[in-house]
């Protein structure tokens, strides 16, 4: 009898062992694909983009040294276009957005005011942390 003991202890062991390091294994391959993801997702400045995408066009189109050079030139440019664009266009959507609230806060009563506004915060809140995923 202590000797089938002696094997069902052993056989507790090797099963502990195995489902400690299964569950260990998982843990580490977790983080590790969760830091690859987190760090992949994280945006490159504008200037490693455009040298990236001025050396992918480079490879694919065969650029000489000067048509790379005016390639990264034009899409500087047109960065800086496209930048400017979006600037104004989210300066005009901030102005439609503030005339929105204006005219709400017009047919509102003082008491419905603070609980408005509140409101408003809660979305200028939720706003910012979506801009900035």
């Amino acid at each position: 009898m202590s000797e089938m003991s002696t094997t069902r202890k052993a056989a507790l062991w090797v099963g502990v062992v195995f489902l400690l390091g299964a569950a260990l294994g998982g843990v580490i391959g977790y983080s590790y694909e969760h830091h690859l993801v987190s760090a992949a997702s994280t945006p490159l400045p504008e200037p490693v983009r455009r040298a990236q995408r001025v050396e992918q066009l480079t490879q694919l189109l065969n650029l000489t040294s000067a048509q790379s050079q005016q390639v990264d030139a034009i899409l500087l440019q047109k960065h800086g276009e496209a930048k400017a664009l979006h600037d104004q266009t989210d300066a005009q959507f901030e102005q439609i957005r503030q005339k929105g609230r204006d005219q709400l806060r017009a047919v509102l009563t003082p008491e419905q005011k603070p609980k408005f506004e509140e409101f408003l915060k809660s979305l200028d809140q939720q706003r910012k942390r979506n801009s900035s995923k």
